[in-house]
């Protein structure tokens, strides 16, 4: 198994289209084609889970933040940056990054807060826009199913928590061939009327090339006529952010007190809060202040994050309940959705979560 093999899985779950503009997911450093030795898992790239790694055996190290934000003009090893990179380039390591998209993911970061929070009906609090395409496809009746299956296969047809989406509507298509094609019905130079189903479906923008190859692999005519259309509309299961509610209301106090013994905080900040009790929570790890606009929008009683400014504090004014419990803390989660990926595609491969505490935040 290459190394490239087990970073395809990952992709599945947290496609690297999925990331923010500022962000460099993705590989970082190593040769993906190599044979994957082992695997470690970590939330940062420290010298430390460097050395822990080949210590290991393990030729590929998994982190959600990536090693590498800013282009390099030398590689001296001046920082710790730079000596994990020569090091990994020294032992033939691989180091790749999910991050942003990892956060955005159906089923990535955040959503695996919620369920830690214990939230019923999660949907992104800021849902992705501009990131779907309608797919419409003519086809003769016969293949129609054949066609259907692949598109699906290939990624097409998912809408919230159903797939195998379409909508069919049966008319009749004409055509001419002319003297140098090979049609698939019909005679040369003959005008021919052919019982056709055109076939709708939706697909994120990043599987536009998988459908397309999936389309044209199967479908009869030697020219399918298909048309991809931009969509306005939110991709409600991926997005910056999660809400979503309690099963019944909790005591503010009680509120905190769970979630510092959750994320294994040595402590918590919070807002000033008028409000007895909370229901519906909004949550985002790390830095997700940036959302608090939103949170507010969606009506929520408290927001939980990783990170906040001092003025964060004053600017939800009781609107909310705004709880910062440490970046490392609200996202070291991501080591588990690793394992539980890389484990359920490959059970008998070594896959191990790193033993260092990377947390550069020290409490007192």
């Amino acid at each position: 198994m290459k190394i490239k093999d087990i970073l395809i899985e990952i992709e599945r779950l947290a496609p690297l289209s999925l990331q923010e503009s500022f962000d460099n997911a993705g590989v970082q450093v190593g040769d993906v084609e190599r044979e994957a030795t082992g695997v470690l898992i970590c939330l940062d790239v420290t010298e430390a889970v460097v050395d822990e790694a080949l210590e290991k055996r393990c030729n590929l190290i998994v982190s959600h933040h990536p090693l590498v934000f800013k282009p390099f003009k030398s590689l001296t090893g001046r920082t710790y940056v730079e000596r994990c990179l020569i090091k990994a380039c020294q032992h033939d390591l691989a180091i790749y990054a999910a991050h942003t998209n990892l956060d955005n993911a159906y089923g990535g970061v955040n959503y695996r807060l919620a369920e830690l929070v214990g939230l019923q009906q999660a949907r992104p609090l800021s849902p992705q826009k501009n990131a779907l395409l309608k797919l419409s496809v003519f086809v003769p009746e016969a293949h129609a199913e054949t066609l259907r299956n692949a598109l699906f296969d290939a990624g097409a047809g998912h809408t919230g928590k159903y797939d195998s989406c379409s909508f069919n509507l049966t008319g009749e298509g004409t055509f001419r061939a002319g003297e140098d094609a090979r049609p698939f019905c019909g005679e040369i130079g003959q005008l021919h009327r052919e019982k056709e189903i055109r076939i709708e479906t939706v697909l994120p923008v990043f599987r536009k090339s998988a459908v397309t190859r999936a389309l044209l692999s199967v479908h009869p005519y030697e020219e399918p006529a298909f048309d991809f259309y931009p969509l306005s509309n939110t991709w409600n299961t991926v997005g910056s952010g999660i809400i979503g509610e309690l099963s019944e209301n909790e005591d503010v106090c009680n509120f905190l007190a769970r979630i510092q013994t959750l994320f294994k905080a040595d402590g918590l900040k919070y807002s000033a809060f008028s409000g007895k009790y909370v229901r519906r929570i909004a949550v985002c790890g790390g830095s997700g202040a940036f959302l608090l606009p939103d949170a507010i929008a969606a009506g929520a009683d408290a927001f939980i994050t990783g990170e906040a400014k001092y003025n964060d504090f004053y600017d939800v004014e009781d609107r909310m309940l705004l709880v910062v419990a440490g970046h490392y803390e609200t996202e070291i989660c991501t080591k588990d959705i690793f394992l539980d990926v890389i484990s359920e595609k490959f059970p008998t491969f070594a896959v191990q979560i790193s033993n260092t505490n990377s947390n550069p935040v020290k409490y007192l």
